[in-house]
């Protein structure tokens, strides 16, 4: 057990003593926000979840929407998705556009009351008429129903993901719009023949996001960090049943 664990050692931990800035990326507010007990573990202690597998189709998926998209961006034309639905919003170069993609970079901000560096990369940036930039995330799944909403318990994550996002945006004195959007590729798994080739039914959802509780959570998730007691654990935290359960039965 004692090699499964260091294995599972991850770098950049909390140091309350520290002088430099904490990295804190969007995925660990979001970690926090399930379960402050795996967030503890994970960032103070150095004890990570155990990972999960690579989504190497999703991966795919998401860098040919980029290069789909990055070809009107460079027109100056809409997508041909963005035409159907009837919204106003175009790709829009940046400059930074590529940093903010970037997983180690992203869009970074200094919140200075914890000294905390906060940071996310986003999937892609529109702009409407009046100047709002737009979040936009790429999702990709494969799901017998038709996806129009995000009506799912799980959701809740992703909605957490764009609200952040557009919270960094806005504190680097950007005009962001209050509505993003996901551009969700659903795998059709019902065609006749599979012909050496994966097709997507493609919806484009709207999501009013509130970026109102980021700045608590980071001022809870600093507390917490500083304590040297364990937080609870989340009573929906499938990790923390397990290892409960374990404990109980040995």
């Amino acid at each position: 057990m004692s090699q499964y664990y260091n294995s599972q050692r991850v770098r950049g931990l909390y140091d309350p003593n520290a002088i430099e800035p904490f990295k804190l990326s969007r995925s660990k507010i979001d970690l926090f926000s399930q379960c402050p007990r795996c967030f503890y573990y994970d960032r103070r202690l150095g004890v990570a979840r155990p990972p999960g597998f690579p989504f190497a189709l999703n991966s795919a998926v998401d860098a040919l929407l980029k290069q789909e998209f990055d070809t009107h961006r460079a027109n100056g034309t809409k997508h041909p998705l963005i035409e159907k639905y009837g919204v106003d919003a175009r790709p829009v170069p940046h400059k930074d556009l590529d940093k903010w993609r970037h997983n180690f970079t992203g869009v970074q901000f200094l919140h200075e009351p914890t000294n905390f560096l906060v940071s996310g990369a986003i999937d892609d940036l529109w702009q409407n008429s009046k100047g709002e930039y737009i979040v936009v995330d790429y999702k990709s799944t494969a799901k017998a129903e038709e996806i129009t909403a995000l009506d799912k318990e799980w959701h809740d994550s992703y909605k957490r993901q764009m609200e952040v996002y557009q919270w960094l945006l806005r504190r680097n004195g950007y005009k962001v719009s209050d509505t993003g959007y996901f551009v969700y590729c659903n795998g059709i798994a019902d065609a006749k023949a599979f012909d050496q080739k994966l097709e997507f039914r493609v919806s484009l959802i709207a999501y009013e996001g509130d970026d109102s509780w980021i700045g608590k959570t980071i001022a809870d998730i600093h507390n917490c960090l500083n304590g040297d007691k364990i937080p609870g654990a989340s009573p929906n935290c499938d990790y923390c049943s397990y290892t409960e359960a374990v404990r109980k039965k040995g």
